[in-house]
């Protein structure tokens, strides 16, 4: 399948409306509709399902429309990476991550490598682990965060100095704000608002398998500012990483540590066997100085 005919079937997707679709696109509508035609036959499947006043996909559609953002994506990141200048260091280094006050680092590596080389631009697209896993393994990420416990016996890594204090976020008016820290049976009375991704650590998990139905979670996220909106409205509690919600200056929300204390290391992992553009191997070198700078 050729690349334009994946863009056409994007371009309809995101119209709704194939002379919509044909009019971004500087194509005829018979031309635009015949390529459809010709990609679901060669599909053997469905896309669309077409109305009187709008075109929607089908689940078939669905799941071609996620393949083909993530095939031209990496098609043009693939042709930024080969046409990049040899007399100047530029480019674009896309890092995948979750919500933590450990991630400064990685934004001042940026700042200094960008002080040198403007050029280079720095992307952080959160995520929870399965998503940020899933997109390193496409080629979508340079580099991504991840959080013990896991295991990386598959890709390379280097850890990062921050640990990350899983904490429940809660009214600041609650009987529980009183505490100087939270056990997870304090919490097993109470509506819960849990992390997916903070859902599949041990120590959590553990407490999970233990309470079995005690423990009362009402509601996931994986962005805390979503999961503060919750809480700020009464949902529930929420477990989470500290130092994210500035609670200083909300005096709606107050964060307690859990007890016993649950901290968690951060890695910056990469692929094995990666080939790194210059302005991606800059970044690691800053990484490793910066890190070999608060560590002496």
């Amino acid at each position: 399948m050729e690349l334009r005919v994946l863009e056409y079937f994007l371009a309809v997707a995101r119209e709704q409306n194939i002379t919509a679709a044909a009019q971004s696109l500087h194509l005829s509508q018979p031309t635009l509709s015949r390529q459809l035609k010709d990609m679901e036959e060669g599909f053997g499947k469905q896309l669309f399902l077409r109305g009187n006043r709008k075109i929607i996909l089908t689940e078939e559609g669905m799941i071609l429309r996620k393949r083909a953002e993530e095939i031209l994506s990496l098609v043009k990141k693939t042709e930024a990476e080969v046409t990049a200048s040899n007399t100047s260091i530029s480019g674009d280094i896309y890092i995948g991550t979750g919500e933590s006050e450990g991630v400064r680092l990685l934004i001042q590596a940026g700042m200094e490598l960008q002080q040198v080389y403007p050029d280079i631009h720095i992307h952080t697209i959160s995520g929870d682990s399965l998503d940020l896993m899933d997109n390193l393994d496409k080629g979508l990420f340079d580099f991504t965060v991840l959080w013990d416990p896991i295991d990386l016996s598959n890709y390379e890594s280097i850890q990062l100095p921050h640990r990350d204090r899983i904490s429940v976020l809660m009214p600041a008016n609650c009987d529980l704000a009183q505490k100087e820290h939270v056990s997870m049976e304090d919490l097993v009375e109470f509506p819960i608002i849990a992390s997916r991704q903070h859902l599949k650590t041990a120590a959590i998990d553990s407490f999970l398998r233990q309470q079995g139905e005690k423990l009362n979670i009402v509601a996931t996220y994986n962005l805390i500012y979503n999961a503060s909106l919750m809480v700020q409205e009464g949902m529930g509690y929420a477990i989470g990483f500290d130092q994210i919600i500035d609670t200083s200056t909300n005096r709606n929300l107050i964060c307690k540590p859990l007890y016993p204390v649950t901290e968690l290391s951060m890695n910056l992992v990469w692929k094995k066997y990666q080939i790194f553009t210059k302005a991606a191997q800059l970044f690691l070198q800053k990484v490793t100085e910066i890190i070999q700078e608060k560590t002496l």
